[in-house]
């Protein structure tokens, strides 16, 4: 085969090598667009059945039959007492309503202390939270940071802020087997949470993050503490 021929051959099979690579990325990317794009859609207009964390503490009690796989009691933003409202939002993220999804003066600061001292700090937003507790695990990996930052721009960019509330508030984590504000306020209260008084609220939102440590009922100094700011 004469030499000009061998080149181009060659050139060619590179040129094939790299069209079946760009191929193979765009296909992985039309995948990943359509497994986490759509999801988000639908959850702008539909309230999502259940979460990964619902399972996971299903799993972790044994299977228990009593324990919620799905979520109950769903409530509209204009179904849960505004007291709880203003309560989520001066305990978990003040700037919530300016910010896209990201406090980054809040995830500034928390790299310098993780970096400089033994504590672990955390700087998730409402929307990181509601993403995170949606659509992904709990355990901390890079991994999971980083689709918690994609989902979190979807969220922004998708729902209005009103509905990112009206998830998380439905979703969360609020004491063993209690998920969602409904519940939480059945349990606690013995009254729906359209109806929470501010000191309720001010409860209830002072044990988040951890609501499986501190206790609503029964709080810790430093819980009463929070809870007094948040008033």
């Amino acid at each position: 085969m004469p030499r000009s021929s061998k080149k181009s051959y060659k050139k060619k099979k590179q040129a094939s090598i790299k069209v079946r690579f760009f191929k193979i990325l765009f296909d992985l990317l039309i995948i990943f667009l359509t497994l986490t794009v759509i999801p988000v859609l639908m959850y702008k207009v539909i309230n999502p059945p259940t979460t990964s964390l619902l399972w996971v503490r299903w799993i972790e009690s044994g299977y228990e039959e009593s324990r919620p796989t799905f979520l109950r009691h769903w409530r509209s933003l204009d179904q849960i007492s505004p007291n709880l409202i203003r309560a989520i939002v001066a305990a978990e993220d003040q700037k919530f309503f300016y910010h896209d999804g990201f406090d980054w003066q809040a995830i500034e600061a928390a790299i310098k202390t993780n970096l400089s001292t033994d504590r672990t700090v955390g700087a998730s937003t409402i929307s990181m939270q509601t993403a995170r507790n949606v659509f992904l695990w709990q355990k901390r990996n890079w991994l999971r940071k980083s689709l918690e930052a994609w989902f979190t721009i979807l969220v922004e960019f998708l729902w209005t802020k009103d509905r990112i509330l009206e998830v998380y508030l439905n979703v969360i984590e609020w004491g063993d087997g209690l998920f969602g504000c409904e519940a939480a306020a059945r349990h606690y209260y013995r009254h729906t949470s359209n109806t929470l008084s501010p000191i309720e609220a001010a409860s209830m939102a002072s044990v988040l993050p951890s609501p499986r440590r501190w206790s609503v009922i029964n709080p810790e100094p430093h819980v009463s503490d929070r809870q007094s700011r948040i008033l």
